[in-house]
Parts: C-alpha cells; sequence; structure tokens
C-alpha cells in the first residue's frame, strides 16, 4: 500500500485536534472587564500567583507552560501560543481559566479555586488591550 493511501487520515486526524480551541462556546465566557491601563505585573501576576503558579511557574511547567512572568506567558507551552494579544476570545489561556471545556479546566478540579468571573473579564480586558 502506497503512504499516500494515508493522507486522507491524518488530514482528518489534524483537522479533528486543531479543532478543539475552536470548539469552545466563547458565548460563555465571562464579559472583559472594563478596567483600562491593566499590566501584567500589577493586575495579571497576582491572580496567577493566587491559583495558576503552583504548576506554571520557576519550579514547575506542566504542559511546559509557564505564567510567572509576562514573557514567559506570551510564550505560551508545549501546545504554542495561549494568549492571542487583542483577541481574549480566540485566546486558548481564556478558555482554559474560564474552563469552558471540562477536560482542558484549570486550574484541574482538587488543584485549586476556579478563577471568579471578574478574575477571568481582568485577565480578557488585559489580552484585549494588547496583552502588556
Amino acid at each position: 500500500m502506497k503512504a499516500t493511501a494515508f493522507l486522507p487520515f491524518l488530514v482528518v486526524v489534524t483537522a479533528a485536534a486543531s479543532l478543539s480551541a475552536a470548539d469552545v462556546d466563547v458565548s460563555k465566557l465571562p464579559a472583559a472587564s472594563t478596567k483600562t491601563g491593566l499590566s501584567f505585573d500589577k493586575d495579571i501576576k497576582p491572580i496567577f500567583d493566587k491559583s495558576c503558579i503552583k504548576c506554571h511557574g520557576a519550579e514547575k511547567q506542566k504542559g511546559k507552560l509557564r505564567l510567572d512572568t509576562l514573557e514567559a506567558t506570551l510564550k505560551g507551552g508545549e501546545n504554542g501560543e495561549s494568549v492571542v494579544k487583542g483577541n481574549s476570545a480566540k485566546s486558548t489561556l481564556v478558555h482554559t481559566i474560564a474552563r469552558l471545556d471540562p477536560d482542558a479546566a484549570m486550574p484541574p478540579d482538587g488543584k485549586g479555586d476556579p478563577l471568579s468571573k471578574e478574575q477571568i473579564g481582568i485577565v480578557r480586558a488585559w489580552i484585549d488591550q494588547g496583552a502588556k
């Protein structure tokens, strides 16, 4: 059998794997905060320090994702970039902290308190304002 016979299968598998972020219902996202002038160090890092750094900090990086610095947060992890500057609704970081997909919800059940709607709204606004 020629290797090209497997090509349709690979296309289907690749397409299915890339649909995960697009498959979430972004209409269920909490609204972005109306706060302006948000910064990583002042507004976002304290949220991440409380709920995310235990598994995504300097000492441990599950999924090769670090959220303890702006540079690391913007770099993303093993699944690529998690922040789409200017578009929080397309940012997988927002999808996971908003727990839109139970299989990818962060923090996972039993590993910390989920972020509040207000906290998610602040993260959304920060990303929408350019993730500075």
